[in-house]
């Protein structure tokens, strides 16, 4: 998906005036952040002719922290320029279990066998029967 000259021109006055020296401008930015929407990228995954990746990754950065991002969003739906549904998912230790391996712990280097292969044990697993229709 890209912004064409007409649907940038739309949009253009919800975004904020370009000012000094700039290498890239409003309308390749967003078609850079486009980009990154749709295919859902990392920031160094970007294609290089969508320009440096850095330099959209800051103002984007400015951009979400002025309101600018939700503005031209917004914009995009009611000019019905591109449909969007915005999701958010959080992620953090209490959802996503590292193993400890991935954290650094020491590892086990030696084995240690058991006593008896033939002993009794407790099982070391718990079954769960659930009923799943009437017999």
């Amino acid at each position: 998906m890209e912004l064409t000259e007409s649907q940038y021109q739309r949009i253009a006055d919800c975004l904020p005036r370009q000012r000094g020296n700039v290498s890239m401008t409003n309308r390749q930015l967003l078609n850079a952040l486009l980009y990154m929407v749709e295919h859902g990228c990392k920031w160094r995954g970007l294609p290089p002719h969508l320009g440096n990746w850095h330099t959209i990754y800051t103002r984007m950065n400015r951009w979400s922290k002025a309101g600018v991002l939700d503005r031209v969003f917004a914009r995009l739906q009611q000019e019905q320029i591109l449909a969007i549904r915005l999701e958010q998912v959080c992620l953090d230790s209490t959802t996503v279990k590292v193993h400890p391996d991935g954290t650094g712990a020491l590892k086990k280097t030696a084995r240690k066998p058991l006593g008896d292969p033939g002993a009794v044990a407790p099982p070391r697993f718990i079954w769960l029967p659930r009923m799943l229709g009437a017999p």
